[in-house]
């Protein structure tokens, strides 16, 4: 049974994804913190595809529940072929303001989430010697953002994560990359005021903000690749660094 694992699923592009999906997966289990009815229209959508889902809410950055949830996923489909790290948050504001409360809850929702994961699927595909692992990164893990010192370090980290993560399975035919989004119009900029939406296009060769079904789109396509396209960050910016 050709079974996905896509974090973060409720809203934006995770929810995208899965839709997406589901044109070629049997079974797509979906995850979020706490919007459990919002996973549930997620899943009715997938079902439509005749593609199966199991939702599961809670915290990513608690190993206890994703070991738990690796482990339901497995009892029910015997895999785990693809993984999309896709649950993260972002703030705005001056690093100095920055408490480190807010620092260790970016760090765990942003990074760790992507370590437990990793940690607990990866043992399975190395089981199957086969296996897709998409980060969903950022274009401020590559060139960083002013007032985004926390949300840019941690997509940093996942960017080097996944190249340093992607040398040691590639052995296996696990592949590993990262996408750096742009902007993707989804409740995350959802701060934006209209005219600072308006001057964010205008910085955009492209001239607008992508759709989380355009993003959605592009995360398929990677996964359509030769596994022997490992180890890459993609940028998907229209054009904007």
């Amino acid at each position: 049974m050709k079974t996905a694992l896509i974090t973060g699923a409720s809203r934006g592009i995770g929810r995208a994804c899965a839709i997406e999906l589901s044109n070629d997966y049997e079974l797509i289990a979906i995850c979020c913190k706490d919007k459990k009815d919002k996973l549930e229209e997620t899943a009715s959508s997938m079902k439509q595809n005749n593609c199966e889902g199991m939702t599961f809410t809670g915290d990513v950055s608690d190993y206890n529940f994703v070991s738990d949830m690796v482990s339901s996923i497995i009892n029910k489909s015997g895999r785990i072929d693809t993984l999309i790290n896709n649950a993260g948050i972002a703030s705005i504001g001056l690093f100095t303001d920055v408490t480190p409360s807010e620092w260790q809850k970016m760090l765990n929702t942003n990074l760790t989430s992507v370590y437990n994961t990793c940690h607990v699927v990866v043992p399975h595909m190395l089981h199957e010697k086969c296996g897709h692992i998409i980060n969903v990164s950022s274009v401020w893990g590559l060139v960083g953002a002013s007032c985004e010192v926390s949300y840019s370090a941690t997509k940093g980290a996942i960017n080097s994560f996944t190249k340093a993560l992607a040398k040691e399975l590639a052995p296996s035919n696990i592949s590993v990359n990262a996408i750096a989004f742009g902007a993707v119009d989804t409740d995350m900029n959802s701060e934006l005021t209209p005219e600072e939406k308006s001057a964010l296009c205008e910085e955009i060769p492209y001239g607008r903000m992508a759709t989380s079904e355009e993003a959605a789109l592009f995360i398929s396509r990677l996964l359509e690749m030769p596994s022997y396209f490992t180890g890459e960050v993609v940028k998907f910016d229209g054009g904007w660094i």
